[in-house]
């Protein structure tokens, strides 16, 4: 599978687990990073703490409709693409959902093919909605292109590397621990990664705090590190 565009975060609200679980494996297997949520309540706790392209959702679920999850999420200032995943198969289900705010309808049951090719192009959409360049700092990464360039000169990066850089952007100006880099950078358990950790932000270190240039991240000590504009 072509990597050179950010993994794509998708999270699966369906209260059936079984078809929930073959969703995530299925999605997981593409390549996508998957969450998923079995009720209203755990849907709302997914989308407030993650930021998602896509949400799978359907409607039927114990403590709330997903029809009002899909128009919580049209109030934020930069919502997911959504696929209502579902058996309700009427016109008028199907008018309701779309005019609620649903990018895509689809009928339960569906066939794993059509269900990944909606996925594909509804990420193809999302994806052009957004800018793809991160600026902060001197740093301009391209999370599509996969480039980085400090002050206007290109920074070559190993995956990890960029990984990390792109996770330290995205929390800019506020302490990442080592445990949040365990987890949502190398997809470890904290605790046991702390020297790899550390040796990939010394590396990082290196080739973008150039001779001459502000230095962009601190050793927050007993915690982990923060990336922030000295200039």
């Amino acid at each position: 599978m072509d990597r050179t565009y950010r993994v794509a975060k998708i999270l699966v609200v369906e209260d059936h687990a079984k078809l929930r679980s073959n969703l995530l494996e299925l999605l997981a297997s593409e390549g996508y990073e998957t969450a998923g949520a079995a009720c209203f309540a755990n849907a709302l706790q997914a989308v407030a703490e993650a930021n998602l392209d896509l949400v799978v959702l359907d409607l039927g679920l114990p403590g709330g409709d997903g029809l009002d999850l899909l128009r919580q999420l049209r109030t934020q200032n930069e919502p997911p693409a959504v696929m209502i995943l579902t058996a309700r198969d009427t016109v008028e289900d199907r008018v309701t959902g779309l005019d609620a705010g649903a990018d895509d309808y689809l009928i339960k049951p569906f066939a794993h093919a059509e269900f990944l090719a909606r996925v594909r192009v509804l990420l193809r959409r999302q994806s052009g909605k957004r800018d793809s360049v991160i600026r902060f700092g001197g740093i301009e990464l391209d999370f599509i292109a996969r480039t980085v360039l400090r002050d206007d000169t290109l920074v070559e990066l190993s995956q990890k590397e960029f990984e990390l850089l792109e996770y330290l952007l995205r929390h800019k100006n506020q302490n990442v621990s080592r445990e949040m880099l365990a987890k949502d950078v190398w997809k470890e358990p904290g605790g046991i990664l702390t020297n790899a950790i550390d040796v990939c932000v010394n590396s990082l270190r290196r080739k973008i705090e150039l001779p001459g240039l502000p230095k962009v991240i601190t050793t927050i000590r007993g915690i982990g590190y923060m990336i922030r504009d000295e200039t």
